[in-house]
């Protein structure tokens, strides 16, 4: 396998919150927080299209790479059930994510990396129970062989937490012989919602499968809630490449009851990454999550490119 550019460059960005910017900005309804049925309509094949483009020309315009997600964070058996898509049609739209991104690459002039993203087996705001390591690397290897028959540079799994799945997806990936990213979010006290440290956590799945990830992000939680997690003398803080932070700084069970967007303040999120990437510098790819859109990644990439 090749080297992913991403860990080459001084920087890549990412896009942002897909989900709330289809809801709250374009007024599109998602049941179940699922991006991937506008694939199969041609209104929202159109807005997710024109989603993607504003982030690849935010890094074009910065001299940046991007890594775009396709829109699949739900794409996955238990949620596809729930909105009528059988195991042909779930695969049809894992593969139609990535031939969306695929032309979008081909109108730009910088590294355009495509990432078949993964998302949780149960929801990531309330994980009730937790699957074995075998259960995940069984219930995630559908959705990551299909990515692994595509174009697709890697795949990342998103909002993770807890340690079990996350070794289950490395180890799904292994066995398609395709890239992996995995990606944890934290609570507000900056610690899994499985009660387990950041730190522990990547050292346990790098322990696990022998260091497989390509590297490791975390995403889902404001950087004031990232930041306590973090040791910059720790071997395990190395590991950490990306972050895709939420513009709000309430907590998830706030969020999951809030009735309208917090968008926080895009300068002042800027102003965090910049901090954060002055102590951990290897933080190279860099985005959004729940609540941000373009303009905080606009801000993001202007703060820490100039």
């Amino acid at each position: 396998m090749t080297q992913l550019p991403q860990l080459q460059e001084t920087l890549f960005l990412t896009d942002g919150g897909a989900e709330t910017t289809l809801i709250f900005d374009d007024g599109i309804d998602l049941p179940d927080f699922a991006a991937f049925p506008l694939l199969d309509d041609p209104d929202g094949h159109a807005a997710l299209t024109r989603y993607y483009e504003r982030y690849a020309g935010i890094a074009e315009r910065d001299g940046a790479g991007v890594v775009l997600e396709t829109a699949t964070w739900r794409a996955s058996a238990d949620w596809g059930a729930r909105l009528g898509y059988d195991a042909k049609k779930l695969a049809g739209a894992n593969r139609k994510a990535v031939d969306l991104l695929l032309d979008v690459r081909q109108r730009f002039a910088i590294p355009v990396v495509i990432s078949g993203c993964v998302g949780p087996r149960r929801d990531a705001y309330r994980p009730d129970t937790t699957m074995s390591r075998d259960e995940a690397r069984g219930y995630h290897a559908k959705q990551i062989r299909t990515f692994a028959d595509t174009p697709a540079d890697l795949v990342t799994a998103m909002t993770l937490t807890n340690t079990a799945e996350a070794t289950g997806i490395v180890d799904a990936a292994r066995e398609a012989n395709v890239r992996v990213v995995i990606s944890f979010t934290v609570e507000t006290d900056g610690k899994l919602p499985s009660g387990e440290t950041l730190g522990h956590a990547i050292e346990r799945v790098d322990e696990d499968t022998v260091g497989y990830p390509a590297y490791y992000m975390v995403n889902c939680a404001h950087p004031t809630h990232i930041a306590p997690a973090l040791d910059p003398e720790a071997p395990w803080a190395q590991r950490i490449r990306g972050l895709r932070a939420n513009a709000s700084k309430l907590s998830h069970a706030e969020l999951d009851e809030a009735e309208t967007l917090d968008r926080g303040d895009p300068a002042e999120l800027a102003n965090d990454y910049r901090a954060l990437r002055a102590k951990f510098p290897l933080l190279t790819v860099l985005g959004g999550c729940c609540g941000t859109d373009h303009r905080h990644v606009d801000a993001i990439s202007r703060a820490v490119s100039g």
